[in-house]
Formats: C-alpha cells, structure tokens, sequence
C-alpha cells in the first residue's frame, strides 16, 4: 500500500460512506485521483466491491515462487538435438503465486509475499497479479537480480516433455524478511507455500504459525519435494503426486497396495491430510482419521497444456477448506479445476471460477 492509499484508507476506516469528491477536498487532490488509489485498494484486497467495504481479515496468505512462465509446445513428435516446429506461450507463473490467482478468480481474497528482480518479467507478473486481484504490496524487489523464470516443452499431446527453472531470486526472502511481515502473516486464515523457499524460511514458517494456521504446500517437484521430508509432519495438507510422494514417503511405488502405504506413511509424521495426483486417473485422498477416497471424472478429449493443473486443484482444494465444503465436494472441485486449467495454453486459464467447475461437474462426474 502507497502512503496515499493507506492515507485514504484510514478516513474511509471512520468514514465507509465517504463521497469521493469529499475525499478529493481533504487530501486537496483531484476526484480522478482518488478514484485510481480507490481502485488500486480494491485490487489489492483492502476494499471489497463497489462500497467502501473494509477487508475484515477474511484473507489467505501466499508465501512462495511467482515467476514467468515460457511454454512451448511441439507440433510433432520431439526429435532431441534438434529444432522442434511448435507454438509458444508466456505467462506469470510459479506454483503458489498459480494457486494464489486461481485462488483469486474463484472470489478468494490472497495476499502474496514472493520475491522479483528489477526487470521486465518483474512487471510482468506484478501486472497479471494485479489483473487477477492479488494483493501484491509484500512483494520484495532485488535489485541486480532476475526474476524467477520456467521454460517448459510440451510434447504434441500437451504432456510435459522437460522443464526448467530458475528460482534463485526467492533465496533472497530471508527469514528476517519473513519476521517483517509477521502482522500480515499471523492475520490469514489459510497459508500456502511451497518448497522454492530457502528450507530455514519454509521451517521458519512452520515453527512460528503451524500451530495456529493451516500450512497447505505443493511439493512441485522430485528434488524440492527432497528439501521438505524433515519437516512434512508440520503441514495441515499436502498435494503431491506419485514421485513426489515416494520421495516424502521414502519408498517406491508400483501398486495400488504401495500407494496407499506411503500416503500411510507420510500421515504418520504427521501431517492432517494428503491429496495425490494420479494423473488421468484422478486422485486419492487419505487422513489421518483413517478416511480414503479414489476420485477421478471423465477424461478430457484433448488436453492444451498440463502444467498449471496441480495449481488449479490446489487452488479448488483451498477454496473449499476456506468456505468448509464436504470432503467429497472438495475432491471434485480439485479435479474440475485441474480440467479447466488443462483446456487453456496458459499456466492460469482466465475464464476460471465457481460456475465453470460446477458446469465440469455437471458433465464429467462419473
């Protein structure tokens, strides 16, 4: 928040009906002007809708990878060692920064706290976070550094082919970073994170909020899922998928019986809750009441892009805890989100909400 902002938003604090040009004469500014700082308000989440509706707290925390996303698709089959025709693609990406937007346009009220450099990517996914309605005044700037990037190619059929990033700029949020922003932090209902973080950081937030916060994280890949194992136990909910889950559960799967014993095994160190990825095959969930459940719903016929669907089904996940849907509701709004997400070349399919996942389930639940 600029001085101004906070300024305005203080008279509107012991004034909600304010008129605007009332607030233009006590701050000797133009009624345009405030009309920009009002707007700038609303997307950032301290106004709610068209009246001056004070945000009460009723907010989720993202603490993780913002970044941009550069996709590439193949025409054909991909020939190694070799240029590949395709069609190519830039979005703001990184994993909780994809769960905070998708969070975003299902109505939910995020605030995100990553890391940009000081160049044109970093304005890049300020302005897609603004347009999708994040909060992003705890963003921290660095100078001399790039922003986090991801390339991905994607083979003909829309599948990852291989990827690769490039995060260093999130090793810059230090936990004294992250003791700064303590007030905003300890005020949310619901944080979600994932492991691009420095470990002291990712340990640092669980020590001081998991008691009190839900802590819900996506392991994202096999070797940051390896930075996590220690400390697995601390979170309220995880979204791995089958890698990634013998990686925390420290065995290999090749059964349905295996599966089930290393979700059982990661429970016992205590995390509350696990959803894994199954793929086309859907998902299981397991807790540490004793409750599992197989899911999936009719297949897509063409898949676009793959990469943004464990955000979306995150994102869904989340939104179902905040608004305390049933564990069976909550299973398929995770899995109609991954659809919407796969439809779209973009990490974040922009036509995603509450209407669209319903009108999925309407059609694909089995």
């Amino acid at each position: 928040m600029t001085p101004r902002e906070h300024e305005i938003l203080e008279i509107i604090k012991t004034k909600p009906t304010i008129e605007q040009n009332e607030l233009a004469s006590m701050l000797g500014i133009t009624r345009s002007s405030v009309a920009v700082h009002i707007a700038n308000l609303q997307k950032k989440g301290y106004l709610i809708g068209r009246g001056y509706i004070i945000n009460n707290g009723n907010y989720i925390v993202g603490i993780g990878a913002a970044n941009v996303d550069v996709h590439g698709k193949s025409k054909k089959a991909i020939n190694l060692h070799d240029s590949n025709p395709g069609h190519m693609n830039t979005s703001a990406g990184g994993v909780t920064r994809n769960v905070s937007e998708n969070f975003a346009r299902l109505g939910g009220n995020v605030k995100l706290i990553t890391a940009v450099g000081n160049d044109v990517y970093a304005d890049k996914i300020r302005n897609e976070c603004i347009s999708a309605g994040i909060d992003i005044s705890h963003i921290l700037k660095v100078e001399d550094h790039a922003s986090s990037t991801y390339i991905s190619v994607l083979d003909e059929n829309g599948d990852m082919f291989v990827a690769l990033s490039d995060m260093s700029v999130l090793q810059e949020m230090t936990v004294d970073f992250i003791h700064s922003k303590s007030s905003i932090i300890k005020g949310s209902r619901l944080i979600t994170c994932d492991p691009a973080l420095h470990p002291d950081v990712m340990e640092e937030i669980l020590n001081l909020y998991s008691d009190t916060i839900p802590v819900f994280v996506d392991p994202v890949s096999c070797a940051y899922a390896e930075t996590i194992v220690d400390f697995i136990g601390k979170f309220h909910t995880a979204k791995p998928n089958i890698l990634e889950t013998e990686i925390l559960s420290g065995m290999k799967i090749k059964s349905k019986k295996d599966l089930y014993k290393a979700a059982e095994k990661i429970l016992d160190k205590g995390l509350k809750r696990i959803f894994i990825s199954l793929g086309a095959d859907g998902c299981l969930y397991m807790d540490r009441e004793g409750k599992h459940i197989e899911r999936k719903l009719a297949p897509v016929e063409h898949m676009v892009n793959a990469s943004g669907a464990g955000d979306a089904f995150m994102a869904a996940v989340i939104y179902s805890y905040i608004n305390a849907f049933t564990l069976d509701k909550t299973i398929d709004y995770g899995l109609a989100a991954g659809i919407v997400a796969i439809s779209h070349e973009k990490t974040i399919n922009p036509n995603m909400s509450v209407s669209l996942i319903e009108n999925i389930l309407k059609e694909r639940k089995i």
